[in-house]
């Protein structure tokens, strides 16, 4: 394993079995990966503490952003 702070491009594809970033990501989340996200650059990354956390069971689940639409005024 490696001590880099993020995986790696080949892991990346190793683990999603994609090389497209935006379909790595798709797969990353639906696995519980949920701090993955796409660079500037493009690649994905994923920090590889997180990685470890979630494949142990120890990663905390994404919060669900309140639902406030109630809050905005009606416009008619």
């Amino acid at each position: 394993m490696s001590d880099d702070i993020a995986l790696t491009e080949a892991e990346l594809t190793r683990i999603t079995g994609y090389e497209l970033p935006c379909k790595q990501l798709a797969v990353l989340h639906n696995r519980g990966f949920h701090r993955a996200y796409i660079a500037k650059k493009g690649g994905v990354v994923l920090e590889r503490a997180h990685y470890e956390a979630v494949c142990r069971g120890q990663s905390e689940k994404p919060r669900k952003s309140a639902n406030i639409g109630f809050l905005q005024p009606k416009t008619t």
